[in-house]
């Protein structure tokens, strides 16, 4: 964002914490010794996912909007430039990294059936959980990256839409139309959980969640509106009881849910109130967290754990320790270096011109 836009640093730091959230999900099978409560909660980590979907569309609706506007459809170069920049760097390196570990398996004759050479370039065009597949293979967590691409490239079309003018009444019937249509077409699948046949309905839930995201954002925009939060408290309520009522509620429960959270959060962020240094870094090195945490589990496993399917809590604590600095290290050599591909000329000029001052 730039530094006219409001730095929404609560979202950030849930960001992190959601990132972490799927990290548990995925080594959930490897600590039978967590309580059954605690195990119950780690179940439904993959919903996680869906709360990224829908604050990427907030987020970039709130910084690339505005560009959008005043360009109209020759934004779009620089705007997807901009995406790639921020997701394929990172996003190749893991690649990389996990193409030479599956190299390693089929030369020391060990099984790799998780690495289907056939797919690969599905995965380096970024389009593996375009509906070509019938199963997550590679880096698994990265088929979200995949259909985020899908939705960097409907962002321009949702721009087209009069977001900005439309009612408040109007954006919230528009997001319960989103989320609706996207339950009903998960439920007419067979599916009464977000998190089932990814490889089907991955693409499907982002689409539908980025640009619900995208609505929450041009309503939060209005500013302050008690009539508003009253229903959103309200549909936040109903959707928290329907889920607890009927679990197969969670396609539209969950997503009203989370988008109640991200708007009063970023409410509270807006009030200028601070939040701890560390949970802001968590969400600033939380797409490091996300891409790196699977594979890193592997390799973890490989070379501490005798057994799997019960890894001692000191080595829980030692993956976490090293998935953090993995995340970090990351973030500051992959990262953030690769920003500066979708940076303009002009950008690029000034920022010589500033290093020169």
């Amino acid at each position: 964002m730039s530094e006219t836009r409001p730095q929404l640093y609560g979202l950030t730091a849930l960001r992190g914490i959601a990132a972490w959230f799927v990290v548990l999900y995925h080594i959930r099978a490897s600590t039978p010794w967590l309580p059954a409560s605690v195990m119950n909660v780690v179940h439904k980590g993959y919903l996680a996912v869906d709360f990224f979907f829908i604050l990427s569309g907030f987020v970039i609706w709130l910084s690339a909007q505005e560009d959008f506007a005043a360009r109209g459809w020759s934004a779009t170069p620089a705007f997807l430039r901009r995406r790639m920049a921020r997701i394929y760097p990172l996003y190749a390196v893991m690649l990389l990294l996990t193409i030479a570990f599956a190299a390693l398996l089929h030369m020391t004759a060990r099984d790799a059936s998780n690495y289907p050479w056939s797919e690969l370039p599905l995965h380096i065009a970024m389009l593996q959980n375009w509906g070509f597949t019938d199963a997550l293979s590679w880096n698994h967590p990265a088929w979200s990256i995949s259909t985020e691409l899908a939705a960097y490239l409907l962002f321009p079309i949702i721009t087209l839409l009069p977001l900005t003018r439309a009612s408040r009444w109007v954006l919230l019937l528009g997001i319960a139309a989103l989320i609706g249509a996207m339950a009903s077409t998960l439920y007419a699948m067979g599916h009464a959980k977000l998190g089932a046949d990814i490889p089907h309905t991955g693409l499907i839930r982002c689409l539908a969640e980025f640009t619900a995201g995208c609505l929450l954002c041009a309503l939060w925009q209005r500013g302050p509106h008690r009539p508003t939060c009253l229903t959103l408290i309200g549909a936040a309520l109903v959707a928290t009881f329907g889920w607890i009522m009927n679990p197969a509620s969670e396609p539209w429960a969950f997503p009203l849910i989370a988008m109640c959270l991200i708007y009063f959060i970023s409410d509270f962020s807006r009030t200028g109130r601070t939040i701890p240094r560390p949970l802001v870094l968590l969400g600033e090195i939380s797409y490091a967290t996300y891409l790196s945490h699977f594979m890193l589990f592997i390799w973890f496993k490989i070379v501490f754990v005798d057994d799997a399917a019960n890894i001692p809590p000191h080595l829980i604590a030692l993956y976490f320790a090293l998935t953090f600095i993995a995340s970090f290290l990351l973030y500051q050599w992959v990262e953030v270096p690769g920003r500066k591909l979708g940076r303009s000329p002009l950008q690029k000029r000034d920022d010589k011109a500033a290093a020169r001052a």
